[in-house]
């Protein structure tokens, strides 16, 4: 279907804390360099202490801080992310674990090449404490979702979500850590797709390969 190698395309990864899914993103990319066209240019945080600076840095992968404390408002802060991310002319950045609300604008500049995952299986449970929702609430499935990101906080349109089962013993950590291995699998896989130009969004949602991906996104089962 692809009778062209596609254009390589640049990633800036976004982070808070340890990158967990930035590793994932770093060793898809090189497990696949000849052929998976996408490359993380840039690795950037809003707090100098998070752990996945350091994952950059040892991937070789320029690295930088961007304290929110420093600028007086979101959309100060805002206004200068958007500046130092242009700065490395990305095709799509990459929100993972980014504990920052992104303001309207933020969100419209970037608008079609703008990802972010979330520990749930959207539309349910968007904001924090998902896992400990899902447990109370007595759901039987519970996962997580890649979608671009709409001005609508976790609400825009998605991509691919993996289900897991909830078993009768789990805690949130227990479930949490399962569903991380999933993030692991389903964001790489997300960024690629992009990146070979088979995902984008228009205005009737998200495409993969020129077809609508629905309410739920390309859905991945155990």
């Amino acid at each position: 279907m692809h009778d062209q190698t596609p254009a390589r395309c640049n990633v800036v990864v976004l982070l808070s804390g340890t990158g967990s899914n930035l590793q994932a993103l770093i060793d898809s990319v090189n497990q696949d360099a000849g052929a998976n066209p996408a490359r993380i240019c840039a690795v950037i945080s809003n707090r100098a202490d998070a752990y996945g600076l350091e994952r950059a840095r040892h991937a070789g992968i320029p690295a930088a801080v961007l304290d929110h404390q420093a600028f007086e408002g979101r959309e100060a802060f805002d206004a200068a992310l958007v500046e130092l991310i242009d700065g490395y002319a990305p095709d799509l950045v990459v929100l993972a674990g980014f504990m920052r609300i992104l303001s309207g604008s933020f969100v419209r500049h970037y608008k079609g090449r703008l990802l972010n995952i979330h520990p749930s299986l959207l539309p349910r449970y968007k904001g924090l404490h998902t896992h400990q929702r899902a447990i109370e609430a007595g759901d039987t499935e519970h996962g997580c979702s890649v979608h671009f990101v709409t001005e609508e906080l976790d609400g825009g349109p998605l991509v691919v979500q993996a289900v897991i089962p909830v078993q009768s013993d789990d805690t949130p950590a227990t479930l949490a850590q399962r569903v991380h291995a999933r993030e692991h699998q389903i964001y790489p896989l997300a960024v690629r797709w992009f990146a070979e130009g088979r995902l984008r969004l228009d205005a009737s949602g998200a495409l993969l390969d020129g077809q609508a991906l629905g309410a739920s996104g390309h859905l991945i089962r155990p």
